[in-house]
């Protein structure tokens, strides 16, 4: 098979491709597939929110602790030099 041809039955392969999926996907499996696809995009979305909200949560919690661990540091030291 010669370059000309490989192109054409590229050519020929993706256009038969591309009309069979969006028959499937017209049809009314294809919207459930789609639908169902959606669905499980939002779940991972909510659970993806969800932990970063955890984490900056965590984040939040740890800087408060450093900082009231370097405040307590600081007035020991102050307290030991009086």
């Amino acid at each position: 098979m010669n370059s000309n041809q490989k192109f054409w039955a590229g050519v020929f392969l993706g256009a038969a491709a591309g009309t069979a999926l969006t028959v499937f996907f017209t049809s009314d499996k294809g919207k459930e597939v789609i639908a169902d696809a959606k669905e499980k995009a939002e779940k991972i979305g909510s659970d993806i929110k969800n932990k970063l909200q955890h984490l900056d949560d965590e984040l939040k919690s740890l800087l408060k602790r450093g900082k009231d661990i370097a405040e307590d540091l600081e007035n020991k030291a102050a307290e030991s030099i009086v």
